[in-house]
């Protein structure tokens, strides 16, 4: 019973993790209709940035509020990339698919290079504060605290994607501009700001994701942004990409096929698993969980 009740806690943990990275893909697409490869840079970006200031940021580091300062600081550092990288690059390319593609993708080898080339390839181990070191005893399993951290963190951020998609002016101008741009423009409203904020909300869950994979894993590298990626563009496709709701419902299924697979079988077949799961969606279900969930991305 421990077992079981380990590995579902972990599954969700995990599972929320993806969700932090998949949502800013499924919110980038779903609003912007912009395929963006690049999204594991920020992961990248926000891991790096948080554990530089850990090291380096006075007033940075240790434990309770100096942990949430790197924290903070690298969700803005992250959040200031994505920003920078629609105003530079993506700007330009609405509607031009194809180049955007290019771009984004030439972005997401770029970056880890150039962490790689700063800080060396190999994994540096990521600063653990006090309060989510230990473990906590459920149900007679010992299960790390920092797995609690990642399903709260991912819950508060569902609710707020949500609440932005539907319930704030941005959300619904943004939207509107997706389906009749020119429209939306006639109006008097810069459609260009709005798709700027959404772009950078993505940018920060994406960041806010690399900042608590260094909890789970314990080490950050460059690559390890783009290693997550692939597992958040499965999500995002499970779950439709459309759908934040569906995004959330797939991380978790994928989460737990990963650590049930990984557990009862050989180390690996987890990722297997994860990609059957995939093909049986995509061969029973055309557009993912969408269809069988309320509410569409913001």
């Amino acid at each position: 019973m421990s077992t079981v009740v380990l590995l579902v806690v972990t599954g969700l943990g995990l599972g929320a993790l993806y969700f932090l990275i998949a949502s800013g893909l499924s919110l980038i697409f779903g609003l912007m209709d912009v395929l963006n490869f690049a999204h594991g840079a920020f992961l990248t970006i926000g891991a790096y940035a948080t554990w530089w200031a850990s090291v380096y940021l006075p007033g940075a580091g240790g434990d309770g509020v100096g942990f949430l300062v790197a924290v903070a600081f690298g969700v803005a550092a992250g959040t200031l990339a994505a920003t920078l990288v629609e105003l530079g690059v993506i700007r330009p390319l609405y509607g031009r698919h194809r180049e955007q593609i290019l771009v984004t993708v030439g972005l997401s080898l770029a970056v880890p290079a150039l962490v790689q080339a700063i800080w060396g390839a190999d994994p540096l181990p990521f600063p653990r504060p006090e309060l989510v070191s230990g473990t906590v005893t459920l149900l007679g399993a010992a299960i790390p605290t920092d797995r609690f951290l990642l399903i709260a963190v991912a819950a508060l951020v569902l609710a707020g994607l949500l609440l932005f998609g539907t319930r704030t002016r941005y959300g619904l101008i943004v939207r509107a501009g997706v389906e009749d741009r020119a429209m939306v423009t006639a109006l008097g409203i810069d459609v260009r700001k709005s798709f700027t904020l959404v772009f950078a909300i993505g940018g920060a869950a994406a960041a806010l994701a690399g900042a608590l994979g260094g909890l789970y894993f314990g080490v950050i590298t460059p690559f390890q942004g783009t290693s997550l990626l692939v597992f958040a563009f499965i999500v995002v496709v499970i779950g439709g990409t459309t759908s934040t709701v569906g995004c959330a419902v797939a991380s978790v299924a994928v989460g737990m096929v990963q650590q049930f697979a990984n557990y009862y079988t050989v180390a690996g077949l987890g990722d297997i698993a994860v990609v059957i799961v995939l093909a049986a969606v995509l061969l029973t279900r055309q557009g993912g969980l969408a269809k069988a969930t309320a509410g569409r991305v913001a």
